[in-house]
């Protein structure tokens, strides 16, 4: 893991203390910042955006898809946990701690809020950081590649469905033009682009596309902490009057991380899948696209809003929840290879 990986957690904090100190300093600057809006799109959030999710883009290989079959058992494990379960599970987290077990101490005009943060989080599988976890749990970066590519393609029908039913039975209203548009922003437009620029850079050569990644990578974790300064500079007085929200959010969002990866690692030992394909195939159902998830939050209801705080929770907690799932499965191979 790179600097900024491993301590993401840590820059995350840090750009929580700025964002709230500069929003609290600076409120007319920021005031600005919000208003620059294109067909309902802040502007400098859409462009910084765009330079988190398209780097991640450009690694995936949709020529990988022709993998699938060969561990179809550990794909179908796959593709169950993250649509089937997953959107729906954090749903229900969400209703039960939400509007219930935390009700009292959370503002009630954020509650709906808050609730699709986390629907908006976990309907949007891990495209990134997955190699990351995988590698880390010696994962075969064949099948995380193939559910990776896999996953981007679903993604791109699913996602607004599954939100907007999440939504809706949650009643939450539906903001349908909003909700496809920020599919067609942070979703379609960015795979186009994205795949077009790996096809050029391939076509100069392996050396070229390698350096050209090595040179942007570091643009994505670039955007997403500055974007989380804005968020936090719109979010500091909600923050500053409740400073418990933050850690109220942060336990159905743990909840739903050890359960679907918890839940992923067992079907598939119970499938007969290699402890290889086991790992990647719990970690991309336990991690995020928070990239996206943020992008929609934003886009869906506002920089103010309570779903955009719910979302920047979720990367929060990223990377150091990750690295216990990663040491659980590595921890427990011979359980698992032990099937008697």
């Amino acid at each position: 893991m790179r600097v900024f990986e491993r301590y993401l957690t840590l820059w995350v904090a840090l750009c929580i203390v700025t964002g709230i100190a500069l929003g609290q300093g600076l409120p007319d600057v920021f005031r600005a910042i919000g208003q620059i809006e294109l067909a309902q799109v802040n502007v400098p959030v859409g462009l910084l955006i765009w330079v988190m999710i398209v780097p991640m883009l450009i690694r995936i290989d949709f020529g990988a898809l022709h993998q699938v079959k060969a561990h179809w058992r550990g794909i179908g494990v796959t593709l169950f946990v993250n649509w089937a379960v997953k959107p729906f599970s954090m749903a229900l987290l969400g209703w039960l701690f939400i509007r219930h077990v935390f009700a009292p101490f959370l503002p009630a005009e954020q509650q709906d809020s808050y609730i699709a943060g986390l629907i908006l989080l976990a309907t949007a599988p891990c495209t990134a950081m997955v190699f990351v976890w995988s590698k880390l749990s010696n994962g075969d970066p064949y099948f995380t590649l193939s559910q990776v590519a896999l996953n981007d393609v679903i993604m791109i029908f699913a996602f607004a469905p599954i939100v907007g039913l999440l939504l809706d039975m949650s009643s939450i209203t539906v903001p349908w033009d909003t909700l496809l548009t920020s599919v067609m922003l942070y979703i379609i437009v960015p795979v186009v682009l994205a795949q077009l620029w790996r096809k050029h850079l391939l076509g100069k050569g392996q050396a070229t596309f390698d350096a050209t990644m090595a040179r942007i990578g570091p643009w994505s974790i670039s955007a997403l902490l500055l974007t989380l300064v804005l968020l936090f500079a719109f979010q500091g007085e909600a923050i500053l009057k409740q400073p418990l929200v933050i850690a109220m959010l942060v336990v159905p969002i743990l909840i739903q991380v050890f359960f679907t990866s918890s839940l992923a690692y067992w079907l598939n030992r119970r499938a007969g899948e290699k402890h290889s394909i086991a790992c990647p195939s719990a970690l991309i159902g336990a991690s995020n696209f928070f990239e996206l998830a943020v992008a929609a939050a934003i886009s869906l209801f506002g920089l103010h809003s309570g779903a955009a705080l719910a979302t920047v929770v979720g990367v929060l907690v990223e990377v150091p929840v990750m690295l216990l799932v990663v040491r659980v499965v590595n921890g427990t191979k011979g359980w698992y290879e032990n099937v008697t």
